[in-house]
This record gives structure tokens, sequence and C-alpha cells, in this order.
């Protein structure tokens, strides 16, 4: 707050007019409920108004889409009332109907437009600050822009005084050359600003009652009124189209850039990195282009994320490292990798240094530390215990058609390649699964499950049935070479697997090479 200005000490009381149907941005929601960076262009200013002023009562006008608006003013600022404004008959009748719902407001009375998303915490409460220290009836933001096409604008005496504000439709051609403009935020004394709106016409282009008709009044009834002027343009910038409204959203991706590079996060490329207002960053921590950390996310210390990755609703633990993911509502732990072309849905949860690796994706997976998904996989409704790890393409079959099951891997595991675990089903500590195999059944602690079919060969069939093709000649050349090519694998015959008799549980040789395949 700036040195010497000191807020009125009673709760000032907060209209937001929200009742426009925005028709330019041609779309069946709200205006005001378009989004940029994590809220809606209300939810921003709803936001500020609880930062700038604590305990404020804030009054929220609706009406185009009444029900839309009112339910997100309950979810977003349950503290805030709303009233309707039924037909829509300028922003001086919306006022007047909100002080109808509150005939015992004194003090301030601030009224702010729903559509200014970008206005700051410290701009606000200045502007209630520098409206007390005056003591006037009237304050209005303004700003200096250079292009105020379709704004309002203020109009000054020679010697600066405020003498009234004038809309577009409105202004004479030498009016529309002044670049000041109405950024649609307003301070008021809750009895001038009461008395006045009973007095307002529609004499006017669009025939509606004016707010800004309200400084005219209360000039011409000789009551103190003036214009504090933002610092920053931006501020007071509304979107009336979805153009717009991208132009707002890119100049808030810079501002929480800026802000997030200041207290010391790296961001290699801010402008293709785009963080929501709702995300929460530590030290440290390194954004690669082409990212997106939207709504809760929070990313710990030393973690890198991307390039070419979103997380939404996101915990990423220290140390970790994101590269090419996309992950919703899922923990990653400290140091833990995940990526590249990984995908984390909904209660998922790595322990620290696990790794969900390439072309895996994994759904209400609890992965336990170290334990390691490298490539390949489905891991739905599983539990993965610490050290173990699954071998490449293997689907962990969680829905019957009707239900979901899950499956749980113990600790130091080693399971083969292209398996299929059809869940409910739990493979002990320690246990082995050989590659191909689907486990159907549970399987002990430091067991070795095999359930797949036996390899059978049979000689002779390319050149038989694939006669004068490339792959005949090759095998012709192959089996009349010096060596005979191959023949070792002719001479076990079927049932390879068990030649050599070892065993009582006919995996023979097949044992050396079932631990997880390619890591």
């Amino acid at each position: 707050m700036t040195a010497g200005l000191v807020l009125d000490a009673r709760p000032p009381t907060v209209i937001v007019l929200a009742a426009g149907e925005g028709k330019r941005m041609r779309s069946s929601l709200p205006k005001v409920l378009h989004s940029l960076l994590g809220r809606t262009m209300l939810g921003h200013v709803l936001a500020v108004v609880d930062q700038a002023l604590p305990g404020a009562r804030t009054v929220v006008v609706v009406g185009k889409g009444a029900d839309q608006v009112s339910d997100h003013v309950a979810a977003v600022a349950p503290a805030a009332s709303t009233v309707l404004q039924a037909e829509q008959l300028g922003t001086g009748h919306a006022v007047r109907i909100a002080l109808a719902e509150l005939p015992e407001v004194a003090g301030n009375v601030i009224v702010l437009n729903g559509d200014i998303p970008l206005l700051r915490e410290a701009t606000l409460r200045s502007l209630v600050a520098e409206h007390d220290r005056a003591g006037r009836a009237g304050t209005l933001l303004t700003a200096e822009v250079p292009d105020p096409r379709g704004l309002g604008r203020v109009l000054r005496a020679e010697d600066g005084r405020v003498t009234g504000i004038v809309e577009e439709r409105d202004a004479t051609p030498e009016q529309r050359d002044i670049r000041e403009i109405n950024a649609g935020a307003y301070v008021f004394d809750a009895q001038a600003l009461r008395g006045t709106l009973s007095r307002i016409s529609t004499d006017n282009d669009q025939g509606e009652e004016y707010l800004t008709d309200v400084f005219s009044q209360l000039i011409a009834e000789g009551r103190p009124v003036a214009a504090h002027q933002a610092g920053d343009l931006t501020e007071t910038l509304g979107a009336n189209d979805r153009a717009e409204l991208a132009g707002l959203r890119a100049l808030l991706r810079d501002r929480v850039n800026q802000a997030w590079m200041c207290s010391g996060v790296s961001i290699i490329d801010p402008a293709t990195t785009w963080i929501d207002v709702t995300v929460g960053l530590e030290p440290d921590v390194l954004v690669e282009p082409n990212t997106h950390l939207r709504g809760t996310t929070t990313v710990a210390e030393g973690a890198v994320v991307g390039p070419d990755t979103t997380v939404l609703d996101g915990r990423i633990g220290a140390g970790a490292v994101v590269v090419r993911a996309h992950i919703v509502n899922a923990v990653v732990g400290q140091r833990a990798q995940v990526g590249p072309f990984a995908y984390l849905r909904p209660g998922t949860r790595l322990a620290a240094r696990a790794k969900i690796g390439t072309f895996v994706e994994a759904k209400g997976a609890e992965v336990g530390e170290g334990a390691k998904v490298p490539h390949l996989t489905y891991v739905g409704d599983a539990t993965i215990g610490e050290g173990t790890n699954i071998g490449a393409a293997t689907v962990f079959v969680n829905y019957d058609g009707v239900h979901k099951h899950r499956t749980t891997v113990g600790a130091h595991a080693r399971t083969g390649a292209d398996n299929m675990f059809v869940a409910p089903v739990s493979i002990g500590d320690g246990a082995y699964t050989a590659a191909g195999s689907v486990i159907t059944d549970d399987v002990p602690p430091g067991a070795m499950a095999v359930a797949r079919g036996r390899q059978r060969n049979v000689e002779g069939w390319v050149e038989r049935r694939r006669a004068g093709t490339a792959s005949a000649e090759a095998a012709k050349r192959a089996l009349t070479a010096g060596d005979g090519g191959g023949s070792e694998a002719r001479g076990a015959g079927p049932g390879v697997e068990g030649a050599s008799g070892s065993g009582d549980d006919g995996c023979g040789p097949a044992e050396v090479r079932t631990e997880g395949g390619p890591q």
C-alpha cells in the first residue's frame, strides 16, 4: 500500500457486474465464465477482491446464464452472494438492483466489471486507499492506452479535473481521440451512490442506465470525484471476443512466468510455457519448453518437467524428472522418472526413485520405491512392490467387462516380457514370471510362474507353402550351407523347453531367458 494512505475502517461492500451475455464470444457459456490460466475471468476478479479487501461483503450481479454463474460463484467464492438482473438495462440498473438487496450498506461501495481478470491486488487496494484519503464521493480507475477503440473515454477540464465519462457510442469525434479510458473499477460513498443512481437517465445510444453517468451527476452536485490511473495498462483490459481473450491469456502467461523466474524457477522458453495461477513451484525447478502446468499442480525443488509435458492437478517430488508425459491427478515421488511418452492417469502414485518409462500408461497404480515399469505397458489398478521390475509389453488386465479388479506384485519380483496379469491376482515377493505368460492364479513368493503353450517347429513349412518367395530361397540357402543353418533347433524338435530333462516343473532351459526382457 502507498505510504500515508489509510483504508476506511469499515468493511467495504463489493458489487461485481457479471450479468452480460458477451455476444461476440459466440458461445453458450456466459462471457465471465471463459477461463485463462486456471480461473474464469470472474474467478480472477473474485480472487483479487478476496486478496485485496479481506472481510469485504461481495455481491455478484448475474443475468444471462444466471444458474451457471451462480453455481460458479458458490464454488469459487462461497462467502459471496448473487442477485439476479432479470432484464439487462445497463450497469447503473445492475448496481441499483444490488443496492436494493443491501439497504443497510454504508461506507465504501466498490463496483468492478466481471471481465477485468488482470487487475492486481495492489492496484485495487491503492484505488480504495486513494478514494478514502481524499474523502471523495466517487473515484474511478483509468489507464492511458494506445488504442481506445470500443472503450469509454474519461473527460477532463483544462486543469485536469474529471468532468465525466462518455461511452464510445455517444462520443464526439474529438472525444474518441482521447486515450484515457475507463477501466471498469470504481469506488463510491454508499450514500452518494444510492441517491445519484435514482436520478440517472437512459438518454443515450443504447437506452440504458449507465453507471458512469453517476460521475456526471456527482460533479453537477459539486461532490468531489477523481480518477486513479493504473500504472500498468494491461490490468485494465477486458475481453469481448475470443481473440481478445487469447491476448489476455498471453499477457497473464508472461506475468506469471516472470514472477516464477524471479522466485528462482528456471523456465527455458517462457513463450511456450503455460502455468496456471493456482500452481505451486519451489526454487530450482526446471521447466523445459512446451510445458503446461495446470490446476493444483505442485512441483518440488530440483525437479525437471518437460519438454512437451502436461501436468493437471499433479504432485511432482523433489529431484524428479518428467519428460514428454501427460499426468492427471497423480503423484510422482522424489527422484522418480517418468517418460518419455508416458501417461499417468488419476490415482497413480510413484514412490521415491520409481520409474514409469516409454509408452507406459498407468491408472490407479501404486509403484513402490525403486520399482520400474520401463516400457510398452499398461498398469491398471495395481500395487507394485519396491525394487520390482515389470517386463516390456505387459498388460495388467483389470476389467472383466463389469467390474475393475486389482493386481498385487510383491517386492523385488521380476516379471517377463509380454505378460498378462488377469486380476484379481497376486505375485509374491521375489517371484519370477516367464516371458509370454498369462497369469491367472496367484504366484507364491520366490516361485517361477510359466503360463504359455510349448513351442512346436514345423520343418520345411516355408519351402512347401511359400515356394518361390524370398523367404523360401533364404531358407534353402541356409539349409544347404556347410553348417546346416538352424540344425540345433531341428534336433531338439517339439517340446524344446524340456529337452534337457532337468527339473520337475517343466521349465528347463527356459529359465535363463525369463527375467523381464529388454531393460
